[in-house]
């Protein structure tokens, strides 16, 4: 699989990564959690050299389940992990109910890194993200946390998540960013006005979470698609757009449908087209994808040597307006 460096550093990783938020179990759909160990215990043959999660997802779970599918191959891959949540007391408090606020401060961001070596059982992280800004902590007291735990040997780069582009610069000046990750795909192009072109710009990597737009470029959903109470989607809203509600989402259906066709023209499934369309976009390290078992693994991977043109991508487009679909590259960025 075709390997990109992060920005100008020289962390590398494969163009498709693995994602873990499904594998904390308690906002994302049913998940057979055995079977998605045995897929990260699978996904290095394949070629998959990056592994994404995040203390919050669960929360803790996720790492602890990566760990345990990565076992003695962790020092073959590069792992992402995130920090910057605080949590409630309650022992029993899972998924959103767990989260009390978010935390970018030095203190915060060093003992919580603290537990995210211990449930990877690693030495170290290879790449440490902000998951998003608190809005109170200054830039350059989270960018000396950080700074301080590369130097102290315990993150190999760091980054962040969820950034808008001021956000960016001033971090910017108290250190240097491997990463920003941030959602991007099909049915959320807001990244394309300002945060990927400066990324690009100023050497910062861009990792792509939803590259299958939740669920939606997988060609699983229908009309009659309905997700369970504690599902995140259930609200119909998706980082700030309304891609699950309502008439949006029957359009949304429509355009997936032609978007199969296209794809099934060139032999190839409607999420591999959505994995080569976020890949083609020249600022991006790596699209995130997650994967519950060896089916998804092998067509997810498969996306990756496939390379659509400036036609195809303006047929694509096509799509989106004959079904008066909004792309919301305008629209302003969640914080």
């Amino acid at each position: 699989m075709e390997q990109r460096n992060f920005g100008d550093t020289d962390l590398k990783c494969s163009v498709v990564g693995f994602g873990t938020w499904e594998m904390g179990a308690t906002q994302y759909g049913d998940i057979d959690i055995t079977e998605a160990v045995r897929t990260v215990e699978m996904a290095v043959d394949h070629g998959i050299t990056l592994f994404d999660t995040a203390e919050v997802y669960g929360p803790f779970t996720s790492e602890e389940l990566l760990a345990r599918g990565l076992g003695a191959r962790r020092k073959d891959v590069v792992v992402v992990t995130k920090v910057g949540f605080a949590y409630r007391e309650d022992a029993k408090a899972r998924g959103r109910a767990a989260i009390a606020g978010r935390d970018a401060s030095a203190t915060h961001v060093a003992a919580h890194a603290e537990q995210c070596l211990a449930r990877l059982d690693t030495d170290y992280i290879d790449l440490l993200l902000i998951h998003w800004p608190d809005h109170k902590t200054p830039h350059d007291e989270t960018m000396g946390a950080l700074e301080a735990l590369k130097q102290a040997g315990k993150i190999r780069h760091y980054g962040v998540s969820n950034y808008d582009v001021p956000m960016l610069q001033e971090c910017e000046r108290h250190g240097h960013l491997t990463a920003n990750q941030v959602g991007y795909h099909l049915f959320d192009r807001r990244m394309e006005a300002a945060v990927l072109p400066y990324c690009r710009e100023a050497g910062i990597g861009y990792m792509a979470y939803g590259s299958l737009g939740f669920g939606l470029l997988t060609g699983a959903f229908t009309p009659e698609t309905k997700f369970v109470d504690w599902d995140w989607r259930s609200g119909g809203s998706a980082f700030g757009l309304p891609l699950f509600e309502g008439e949006t989402f029957l359009a949304e259906l429509r355009v997936v449908e032609k978007l199969k066709t296209f794809a099934a023209d060139h032999g190839r499934t409607v999420a591999q087209l959505a994995i080569a369309w976020v890949l083609g976009h020249p600022a991006m390290t790596v699209g995130l994808v997650g994967m519950r078992n060896e089916r998804e693994l092998v067509e997810n991977t498969a996306a990756a040597d496939w390379r659509l043109s400036e036609d195809d991508r303006r047929v694509i487009d096509g799509f989106f307006e004959e079904e008066g679909v909004a792309t919301y590259v305008d629209a302003p960025q969640a914080r």
